[in-house]
């Protein structure tokens, strides 16, 4: 053996063969060694301790562990911070304490590994209901939803809840203006199972709205078993059910708006006689041409001409009436105050393309009702209609009228949304507020008409958000038909009748003051019913942190 293998340990075997051999030069020599009981072999590592230095070891009942468990010390309450804490995840309570949708947009605002698992509850399905099924079920729920108006949010929030509440936890909905997806993963080595749908045809029907949420709500609940078959079968009497109102009570409904908006803005009992003819006339021409499958920017733009007709035809009889406040009433029973409303609320909650084009589609209804409002107002101006675009409505005398008109307003704007009779008096009371508000901020306190509205608008979405989480139903029924009143009518027709008078400049300044009055009104419902999230009782610090939305603080 050469020195290095001399100085090397030797294993268990070598010390077996060569016991009597001393094979390492720290053994202690033979003299001063402690004398040993029962014989037992030399010391053959230099790292072993003589026995008169051992140090007692105290006595453990308990096995030796692994080298990958914690030791005695560790405390998972008083743990190091970690990305994934020692004791998992902390769990987010869903309760029923909350609106469904509160509970579902918690829910999707996490990452879908931090979800807590839904509680099983038994279904009517021994095994449970196949995946394609409940993931048809959604998307035609969700078609529903989106057709009707409902924002972008909501609706993926429906998605997630009716997923949910089959156990599909790991699934991600996904909402744009036409197209509907859903996806879901049963675990990290199985393959996804992804549907999709389009929506095809929009309508508006906010009975039929109520009915889905309905629906969701109680598929949400855990206390409400409800079996796939059994949804299938509410759902298809919601689809089969017909509108709560007549079609003739829906035209009347839009000569009755026309004229409360007429009077709004200063009319006399003939300009409301005048203002709801030519509305009446555009609704009846307008479906005429639906029926006829034309798309929808030349049923603006037909149903715009006749308010403008008439009130031309006034003028050129010398009558003594504001042929302004007629062809003014016939706008506020076009203008899509829902489409935009909903365009920016996806805006400001992060669905960026839905609310492109949401508003790409308000663009294109608004200039339908401009190209019509101007063929007949500049066939007015050509047959010598003496028509003042300075004229002074003079709205601001007759506050009584004012707020009884946009009640009315409210009111036929909310059947002809063919909203629930036991929502119309709420809205009617919540439009007779908003303007109570907007007059009193601008007639009486002389602030501008854009922060005016803007205030307007937002205790309309504070109400209608608040009367929604009483009622744990969509907050639209309760906010579309109230911002009727605040609608830019007036903004808009003196815009139109100075461009085709030749004064671009002034038209176009007037038009923008119509742009921002309507984003105002926008942004003014969306930020009330933000606001209404404030006072809600979310509870631990858990579930406000999922709370939160994708970015932020």
């Amino acid at each position: 053996m050469t020195e290095a293998e001399d100085r090397k340990p030797q294993s268990d075997e070598a010390r077996g063969a060569f016991d009597s051999e001393i094979t390492s030069e720290f053994a202690i020599p033979a003299g001063l060694a402690v004398p040993r009981v029962g014989g037992e072999s030399e010391t053959t590592s230099e790292f072993a301790v003589p026995e008169g230095l051992d140090a007692p070891q105290p006595v453990s009942g308990e096995p030796e562990g692994s080298a990958f468990s914690p030791p005695s010390t560790y405390s998972a309450r008083h743990a190091p911070a970690a990305f994934t804490p020692p004791e998992g995840i902390p769990v987010v309570s869903v309760t029923k304490d909350v609106p469904w949708q509160d509970r579902m947009r918690t829910m999707l605002r996490m990452p879908v590994a931090e979800r807590p698992a839904p509680e099983r509850v038994p279904k009517a399905e021994e095994e449970g209901p196949a995946v394609p099924r409940v993931l048809d079920l959604t998307l035609r729920i969700g078609e529903l939803l989106l057709a009707g108006g409902e924002g972008a949010e909501d609706v993926e929030a429906a998605m997630f809840a009716v997923c949910r509440s089959y156990g599909l936890d790991r699934c991600e909905p996904n909402v744009t203006f036409t197209l509907l997806s859903i996806s879901y993963q049963p675990s990290l080595v199985e393959d996804p199972v992804t549907a999709s749908r389009t929506v095809r045809r929009r309508g508006t029907d906010y009975t039929r709205l109520a009915a889905v949420f309905q629906l969701v709500d109680d598929l949400s609940d855990p206390e409400t078993h409800i079996s796939l078959e059994e949804a299938y079968r509410r759902l298809a009497e919601i689809r089969r059910n017909r509108h709560p109102y007549p079609t003739w009570v829906l035209t009347s409904a839009s000569g009755l708006l026309a004229g409360a908006a007429s009077v709004l803005v200063g009319g006399d009992l003939i300009v409301f006689v005048a203002a709801a003819i030519g509305a009446m006339l555009g609704d009846r021409l307008a479906w005429l041409c639906a029926g006829r499958g034309l798309p929808e920017f030349y049923q603006f733009l037909v149903a715009a001409m006749p308010s403008a007709a008439i009130g031309i035809a006034l003028t050129l009889a010398h009558v003594d009436v504001k042929a302004s406040a007629v062809i003014t009433g016939g706008l506020f029973a076009l203008l899509p105050g829902r489409a935009l409303v909903a365009g920016v609320q996806d805006g400001l909650t992060g669905f960026y393309i839905t609310a492109a084009a949401r508003l790409l589609e308000v663009m294109y209804f608004y200039v339908g009702i401009v190209v019509g409002v101007l063929v007949m107002l500049y066939l007015g101006v050509q047959l010598g209609a003496h028509l003042n675009p300075d004229a002074a409505l003079g709205i601001s005398e007759r506050p009584l009228w004012q707020i009884g008109a946009s009640m009315l307003l409210s009111l036929t704007f909310a059947v002809l949304l063919q909203q629930e009779r036991s929502t119309v008096l709420a809205v009617t009371l919540n439009g007779g507020v908003a303007w109570s508000v907007y007059g009193a901020m601008h007639y009486a306190g002389e602030i501008s008409p854009v922060a005016s509205t803007a205030v307007a608008a937002g205790v309309v979405g504070l109400f209608g958000q608040l009367l929604s989480r009483y009622r744990f139903v969509s907050a639209l029924p309760y906010t579309t038909a109230a911002i009727g009143p605040l609608l830019p009518g007036s903004a808009t027709y003196f815009g139109l009748l100075a461009i085709a008078q030749n004064e671009v400049d002034a038209g176009l300044v007037s038009l923008t003051k119509a742009a921002a009055l309507a984003m105002a009104i926008a942004i003014g419902v969306n930020l009330g019913s933000e606001v209404s999230r404030l006072f809600l009782r979310i509870g631990s610090a858990e579930k406000r942190r999922a709370a939160k939305r994708t970015r932020g603080f």
